[in-house]
């Protein structure tokens, strides 16, 4: 039965025969045909059809809450089996919002040196994703902000707080500054993520406060683009400290602290409410408190 609820929490997943199928390596008639056997097992019709997919019934929603915990604790098992015979090993997938892909390393580096024999998948994706893919079991663990936006019924261990720096040309107006107010680079031309991101919430949130609105002459999910654009010599950007000197290295940009009176928000793992976690997932949190900078 274990792959048969695989196949339904896929096709909740992706709300679509054809890509559920695709996402486990199967054909559409095999999927269609899983389905139709868990709903057989059970005596009850998890799946609306039509002409398509038409959503899960009032059954699909319940028996999805089941299937998540079953696969999730069928798979624990395993890792935990695995752990006793071979050590940990394996695959761990992250999920990571673009503003941490660069201090992910300290923890996946100080994790690979203890576990050498696991390997890592590191995906950047938004926080909105991020707790998505947890639920759906399509990653082990994430890194996301833990006190900005509701999260939920998750495991959190703090990493850091986030603060930020303006990054410009070394040919702007602002490039001899110590420090500079949210106000004061509120009509700069400036490179930003895309509005999805929880990231550009809490910047918008910031000028706000200091009584300014901002609208990003140049958007985009990808913080390389950011700094691309800066390099240029025309746009500015707002990145936290990690990201902001990992990407201006040997670049003609200035990067200038700006002012400290905004919130700093906490970054930080999260993993699935769970007990017990995989051998692996239970080492990450312990590693990511021993990292932690609160």
């Amino acid at each position: 039965m274990i792959d048969k609820l695989e196949m339904f929490i896929a096709l909740a997943r992706e709300a679509h025969f054809g890509r559920a199928a695709e996402s486990l390596g199967l054909t559409q008639p095999t999927l269609s045909a899983g389905i139709k056997a868990l709903e057989s097992q059970l005596g009850v019709q998890l799946v609306w059809r039509g002409s398509r997919f038409g959503g899960l019934t009032p059954e699909g929603q319940r028996v999805l809450v089941w299937a998540r915990q079953i696969v999730a604790d069928t798979r624990t098992m395993r890792e935990e089996m695995r752990a006793v015979r071979k050590g940990l090993a394996g695959n761990l997938r992250l999920a990571v919002i673009p503003t941490a892909l660069t201090t992910v390393a300290d923890l996946t580096g100080r994790f690979g040196r203890a576990h050498p024999n696991v390997r890592f998948t590191i995906l950047s994706r938004t926080s909105a994703e991020i707790l998505s893919m947890i639920e759906n079991l399509e990653v082990d663990a994430g890194i996301s902000y833990l006190d900005n936006e509701p999260l939920g019924r998750v495991t959190t261990v703090p990493l850091y707080r986030e603060s930020y720096m303006f990054v410009c040309s070394d040919t702007s107006p602002l490039a001899t500054r110590k420090t500079v107010t949210w106000a004061e680079i509120a009509d700069e031309p400036l490179c930003l993520l895309t509005p999805d991101m929880q990231n550009r919430r809490i910047i918008n949130q910031h000028f706000l406060e200091a009584g300014r609105t901002v609208t990003g002459a140049v958007e985009s999910n990808s913080t390389v683009v950011l700094m691309a654009h800066v390099a240029s010599g025309r746009w500015s950007t707002i990145l936290p400290v990690q990201m902001a000197a990992f990407l201006a290295a040997g670049k003609a940009v200035r990067v200038i602290p700006l002012d400290e009176t905004a919130a700093r928000h906490s970054v930080g793992l999260i993993a699935p409410f769970r007990e017990p976690h995989t051998p692996v997932l239970t080492a990450l949190l312990r590693e990511a408190q021993g990292l932690s900078e609160i």
